[in-house]
């Protein structure tokens, strides 16, 4: 099973999203967002940034 997001709303009333691997494990989190909408494309702006992106040390 793969990874995936969730949406949700914080105890502020902000939302968010995180990434969580298929063991469970929240591996990302994102920035507060004002709306349900906003935090959506947060994670879609995450999924499309890490396609294929490469591992560097710096």
């Amino acid at each position: 099973m793969a990874g995936k997001f969730e949406v949700y709303e914080d105890k502020s009333g902000k939302f968010r999203f995180r990434l969580k691997a298929s063991n469970g494990q929240i591996v990302a989190s994102g920035e507060a967002y004002e709306t349900k909408a906003a935090a959506r494309k947060g994670c879609e702006s995450v999924q499309k940034a890490a396609d294929g992106a490469a591992v560097t040390e710096v």
